[in-house]
């Protein structure tokens, strides 16, 4: 499900883009191939204009060499998921994930709620899933679903495509 946003151009493909959320980020537009193509930048937060022109202009840069920018990230930060990676669930790598961050949390109340907002809503739904499904299908949209309607992603139990 694509939901509604605003973006404000600044030339040569940088746009801002307001979600309907208010979240704001940075994004290169651009055709490769004859195909339009989207490349987050990072958060308005995170990254400065003049960050994001700096991107842009050597995305520019790795587009005149015929190199697709997002696949030389990809390769670049070593995005390609290893095989226990492959194989994670969602509420494995959640629970990893917690584990590793609520000592930084305010309060023990924090972490309760974390475990508890997951085990109630996402884990019935989502807890059996590979994390390389979701994240596959995050960048299309992926929204999770109600109860009634699970997701149609694979389940840890089958192998990984």
């Amino acid at each position: 499900m694509n939901f509604p946003c605003a973006r404000v151009a600044d030339g040569g493909g940088l746009y801002l883009q307001v979600s309907w959320a208010g979240g704001k980020s940075w994004l290169f537009k651009f055709m490769l191939n004859g195909r339009a193509r989207e490349m987050g930048l990072g958060s308005l937060k995170a990254v400065s204009l003049a960050s994001a022109r700096e991107k842009v202009t050597f995305c520019r840069s790795s587009l005149a060499d015929g190199i697709d920018p997002i696949e030389a990230r990809k390769t670049v930060h070593g995005r390609e998921p290893t095989a226990e990676h492959k194989t994670i669930t969602f509420e494995d790598a959640a629970n990893a994930y917690m584990a590793a961050h609520e000592a930084g949390w305010k309060n023990a109340k924090h972490a309760s709620q974390w475990r508890n907002t997951l085990a109630a809503d996402a884990y019935p739904v989502a807890g059996r899933l590979l994390v390389t499904s979701i994240l596959g299908a995050a960048e299309d949209g992926f929204v999770f679903r109600s109860k009634k309607h699970p997701p149609p992603l694979q389940e840890a139990d089958h192998a990984p495509v």
